[in-house]
């Protein structure tokens, strides 16, 4: 099965921590190119995150520059509402 993958910038947890100078990239891994718009367009309803991209090749980013989260529904801790169509837009109305 072709995966897709949706890429942004994490500007409110960049920078610190374990991103500490570096620039915060998030990955999240979708099993369809509609479920890559749905986490898409909830990215673009959340004002932290910058940069969204759907890409079909699994991104690398340089170390020294980029911390990196990879993130797939079965990651501990993500919130499966990112795969939920318009789950932010709800939280923001």
């Amino acid at each position: 099965m072709k995966k897709y993958y949706v890429t942004m910038t994490d500007t409110y947890l960049g920078g610190w921590g374990e991103s500490e100078g570096k620039v915060n990239k998030v990955i999240f891994e979708c099993d369809s190119y509609e479920e890559a718009e749905v986490v898409a367009d909830n990215a673009k309803n959340r004002d932290e995150m910058k940069y969204v991209n759907i890409v079909s090749n699994k991104p690398s980013y340089k170390e020294s520059k980029y911390f990196v989260q990879v993130k797939t529904k079965e990651t501990p801790g993500v919130l499966r509402s990112w795969y939920k169509p318009g789950f932010f837009a709800e939280q923001v109305a």
